[in-house]
């Protein structure tokens, strides 16, 4: 937690726009001792069930599935600007071909035994409450369905309590 300092959910000030839909995010959970994350750019913050919430999606194919399956927390980590190419490398190459957190340099710190990244800016880390495969005939607008999911390879939705918000000093 070196350079880090907590924040409570109430105080924290960032948009969460601006965080998840134009600067990114690395989703990271562990299974049987190994680390994996991947890049999102979908995803929110709120209140649900009288809880600090976040919430991501990941398709049935991501390798990180499996990982934040096989947990019961996952830390979502933001960065500077600087790093939006190693972000994108970790968006297009899977951790089931090569260890891509190695090759793009960053690196792994774990509080209460959730990976994060010491490289970001500001971390949250999550307790799954909630997680549901979306399905095509909840759509209300099934234009949306047609768009993003020609593959029917439909998002699961995952709901978690926010634990824990570091931010740099």
């Amino acid at each position: 937690m070196s350079n880090f300092k907590e924040v409570k959910p109430e105080q924290f000030e960032h948009s969460p726009f601006k965080l998840i839909g134009k600067d990114w995010m690395l989703i990271a959970a562990e299974k049987d001792g190994t680390v994996n994350t991947m890049t999102a750019s979908w995803g929110g913050l709120g209140v649900m069930w009288g809880k600090n919430v976040a919430y991501i999606v990941i398709r049935p194919q991501r390798y990180t599935k499996e990982f934040i399956d096989n947990s019961d927390t996952f830390s979502l980590t933001f960065f500077a600007d600087s790093f939006k190419k190693q972000l994108s490398y970790l968006g297009t190459v899977s951790g089931r071909d090569e260890d891509k957190i190695q090759k793009s340099n960053l690196t792994v710190l774990h509080t209460s035994n959730t990976p994060y990244f010491e490289e970001g800016n500001i971390v949250i880390f999550c307790h799954k409450l909630y997680a549901q495969k979306l399905k095509p005939e909840c759509f209300i607008s099934p234009e949306l369905n047609e768009k993003w999911y020609p593959d029917i390879d439909h998002h699961t939705l995952y709901i978690a309590e926010i634990t824990n918000i570091l931010v740099k000093e």
